[in-house]
């Protein structure tokens, strides 16, 4: 299993007891969906580890409290904070068509009511305060955001997201 084939789920923070337990600050919208995982891969010095749970619980919403088999002591958790914890992309919930993941879109065209099509999203930004698409135009890149106003439709079929973006946008990339 490689980091490709799977999502960033969360990063181990802390101990929760000397018992080997952990807390893993969980990287999602919806918490509640990774309370009852049978396994997770964690980050081991760059090799994805799997590790299988005894039992795991939400702990003060974003975190999961988790006892992984054969870690039973506290070294043998303190040897696993900081690191980070990964799931296979299979594991992710279906979404409906209008919602999608940031690594689903990555190739999709993006077409502009007013200029027509912009070009292929190559990444997705989410660094800044608004998530942008990332998007090649014959080498140039153009950022819009991922803002529910400007996203007219998303046609996951044939692989094209439709905009809106406000006149001049687009054009501000490509004057030299």
């Amino acid at each position: 299993m490689t980091k490709d084939e799977c999502f960033f789920l969360g990063k181990i923070v802390k101990k929760y007891s000397f018992k080997g337990e952990l807390l893993i600050k969980l990287d999602t919208d919806e918490p509640d969906l990774y309370e009852n995982l049978d396994a997770v891969f964690v980050d081991v010095r760059g090799n994805l580890i799997p590790f299988f749970t005894e039992s795991s619980q939400l702990h003060k919403s974003e975190l999961l409290r988790v006892k992984f088999e054969d870690v039973d002591t506290e070294a043998d958790a303190d040897a696993l904070i900081k690191s980070e914890c990964y799931l296979p992309l299979s594991a992710l919930p279906e979404l409906d068509d209008d919602k999608f993941y940031f690594h689903e879109i990555i190739g999709f065209t993006v077409e502009d009511k007013n200029f027509g099509t912009v070009g292929s999203i190559k990444g997705v930004n989410d660094s800044t305060a608004q998530s942008l698409f990332e998007i090649d135009r014959n080498g140039i890149e153009i950022l819009i955001p991922m803002n529910d106003e400007f996203i007219s439709k998303v046609d996951k079929q044939n692989k094209t997201i439709f905009v809106n973006t406000p006149e001049g946008l687009i054009d501000l990339y490509l004057e030299e």
